[in-house]
């Protein structure tokens, strides 16, 4: 018997005889079905290097290059950089260049590597745009050079998203999604959740 999580819901649902239409039909409409990323790089904990000499994190080359060759991801994927920011260095102008990235892209599954600190407000900002975009913003806590990085699991994890979830706005972090209009930064805990 086929158990789905409805999203925003917190308890399960028996789908009972529907089962047989979403293992029949739906389901491989859902994986047959071929698609297009964009993944926009905007800085953040994710892309930052350790520099030993100045002992601290800063800005060098990206590193979503070697991300989603490491991944092994088959699903054609466009990378754009824009310039590298902390996030927290982030201004109205630089949340307008990402949204104008996701406008012109031709791409309707859009993946947007950013700090984790002011990630939401990036959220906002897109999400009230109202794009026919299924848009996911993700980053890291730690910086994807760095051993225990967690980085890795949430690019595979918001690409997925990116190509499964309906046209909208939304944060992957940590094995979890929120809407853009339901998260926040628990910054005691070092996660995301819902507000």
């Amino acid at each position: 018997m086929l158990t789905v999580q409805l999203y925003g819901c917190a308890s399960r649902h028996d789908l009972g005889p529907l089962a047989t239409i979403f293992r029949d039909a739906l389901i491989p409409i859902i994986f047959e079905f071929s698609m297009t990323l964009r993944v926009i790089a905007s800085g953040g904990t994710f892309d930052k290097h350790y520099d030993e000499i100045a002992g601290k994190l800063q800005f060098g080359p990206g590193h979503l290059a070697e991300v989603i060759r490491r991944s092994r991801m088959t699903v054609p994927a466009t990378l754009e950089e824009l310039p590298f920011l902390d996030s927290l260095d982030m201004q109205d102008a630089d949340r307008q260049r990402i949204l104008a990235s996701a406008t012109r892209s031709v791409e309707k599954g859009i993946v947007v590597i950013h700090g984790t600190d002011t990630m939401r407000e990036t959220a906002e900002v897109m999400g009230l745009a109202k794009l026919d975009k299924t848009i996911v913003l993700t980053g890291a806590m730690i910086p994807y050079e760095i051993a225990n990085s967690d980085a890795l699991f949430n690019f595979g994890y918001a690409c997925a998203a990116a190509q499964l979830l309906p046209v909208g706005v939304y944060v992957a972090m940590n094995g979890r999604v929120f809407t853009w209009d339901k998260v926040e930064k628990n910054r005691v805990a070092g996660v995301f959740q819902e507000r």
